[in-house]
């Protein structure tokens, strides 16, 4: 890793941020890692170098809007949003899809810039992107603080990530041996607001 993304994990780390554990992500795969943005959001100074490195990175961009996704995307996204002067709107899960609500709306020819969070799979992102797309304006591009789908997700619009770490992710019946038993004598807690479980020892 270079020495700002090395910066990046450093601040997931301090901020408690950086899990290790039995997790099952929103992807509905399980991973022994995960990275809880939310606790990053605890320190807003945190929250502005992010957004000020995640901008550095994007380069030059012309948008008009930023559209986060609830939960993970809406503090980082607000923070790009205010550093670059544009409209901020976010996008919230109804029956389990993205939808925009609260008379939030997308104009034809709006340029948009998605924020996001985190991605495995990057269903969410996409689903973002559909919003736009299928309100005639048009995202110029996609932009993460942490890519950790190995490669897997691929998008039809330019993508930007600070940090990309790639950790073991399994199918709900492909998890080893050492996971199950280690989920077998940990403590489970919902989080209800990230619909994940998290498995802690004790």
């Amino acid at each position: 890793m270079n020495a700002k993304q090395n910066e990046v994990l450093q601040i997931f780390i301090d901020s408690g941020a950086f899990l290790t554990g039995h997790f099952i992500l929103r992807s509905g795969l399980h991973s022994e890692h995960f990275f809880q943005c939310a606790k990053v959001g605890e320190d807003l100074a945190k929250i502005t170098r992010l957004a000020t490195l995640l901008i550095e990175k994007l380069g030059p961009i012309d948008c008009d809007t930023i559209l986060a996704p609830a939960m993970g995307g809406l503090v980082i996204g607000q923070e790009v949003s205010r550093q670059l002067g544009k409209r901020y709107l976010f996008a919230e899960k109804v029956d389990n899809r993205l939808v925009l609500r609260r008379n939030f709306t997308i104009h034809p020819g709006e340029k948009v810039l998605v924020v996001e969070d985190v991605i495995t799979r990057g269903g969410r992102a996409q689903e973002a992107i559909e919003i736009v797309n299928q309100s005639g304006g048009k995202v110029v591009a996609l932009a993460v603080l942490v890519d950790r789908s190995n490669g897997s997700a691929h998008f039809d619009v330019p993508f930007t990530s600070l940090l990309e770490m790639s950790f073991p992710t399994y199918e709900p019946n492909k998890v080893p041996e050492h996971l199950q038993k280690f989920l077998r004598r940990s403590l489970g807690v919902k989080f209800e607001s990230f619909n994940l479980f998290t498995y802690f020892t004790i």
